[in-house]
């Protein structure tokens, strides 16, 4: 199956890893993470054995609960979509440097409900070995809620998981890191369902445009745009479109940072004591 022995070898030793639980409930978000956790699943465990749960979310595009269902369908596995609620709770709405410890708390209690509701061992998720650079609020969550992480217990990162996803034809080897919608707006700034689907908004030109890897900050009236930098010409090639577009989802402003795509941009401006106990967001 594998050109390269190195690679196979520890995909059984994932497929190993996941044997020994039983039966899972996947976190499912249609990332190169997931998506490969959930295809080691279904052959390590059989479909019988594997749930794929997906949390439905004001805080993700309708683009990606698509992609996680048709995911889900061309690897065989039972997919559910979990309502979540984390917009209700005034500790995630405020957006304060904590607000990923909720958002998972809320998703992982109600992924635990299907476990239950199934009968099944254990949820697990797509944490990976790099994931532990920081301690993600997030990730504290998962462990208050008994969530195992099998790449992060095999130490497998995500150069792996990308080399093996490729060996195995799966279409999301190459998909840009993705972050919830609230990640685009700075810390404090309280989240809306209306403020978040003016994101998800701006980012649909892009997106339809063919960019990736890319973000929209909001910032009230102003929409930063954050492209790599060898992306600059075509933001340029594309003007026209991308401003009318724009400010059709409500944005006064529209604005290049000329910095280009950071991963966690928003997180500069917390004090480095803050920072350490901070999710890696992007």
């Amino acid at each position: 199956m594998f050109n390269d022995p190195q690679l196979q070898a520890r995909y059984d030793e994932l497929q190993s890893a996941i044997r020994d639980l039983g039966s899972v409930v996947v976190a499912f978000s249609a990332g190169v993470d997931s998506t490969l956790l959930l295809k080691a699943s279904r052959d390590a465990l059989g479909a019988g054995n594997v749930v794929a749960v997906t949390g439905l979310s004001d805080t993700y595009p309708d683009e990606e609960m698509q992609e996680a269902r048709e995911l889900a369908r061309e690897l065989g596995v039972e997919h559910v979509m979990a309502r979540t609620e984390e917009l209700t709770d005034p500790r995630y709405a405020q957006n304060s440097h904590q607000r990923c410890f909720f958002c998972k708390h809320e998703l992982y209690t109600r992924l635990n409900s299907v476990r239950e509701e199934r009968g099944f061992a254990v949820v697990i998720d797509g944490t990976n070995a790099d994931d532990l650079g920081d301690h993600r609020p997030g990730l504290r969550a998962a462990r208050n809620l008994g969530v195992r992480s099998p790449f992060e217990e095999i130490r497998m990162g995500k150069d792996e998981i990308r080399s093996i996803s490729s060996e195995l034809g799966l279409r999301t080897w190459d998909k840009p890191a993705f972050a919830c919608l609230s990640s685009r707006f700075p810390y404090g700034t309280p989240i809306t369902v209306e403020k978040l689907k003016q994101v998800a908004e701006a980012e649909k030109v892009l997106r339809d445009l063919g960019f990736r890897g890319f973000r929209v900050r909001h910032h009230d009236k102003i929409a930063r745009i954050e492209v790599p930098p060898e992306d600059f010409a075509r933001i340029a090639d594309h003007h026209d479109e991308i401003v009318t577009g724009v400010k059709a989802a409500g944005y006064r402003f529209v604005t290049l940072d000329l910095k280009g795509y950071t991963s966690g941009s928003l997180n500069e401006d917390l004090p480095s004591r803050v920072r350490g106990v901070t999710a890696n967001q992007s």
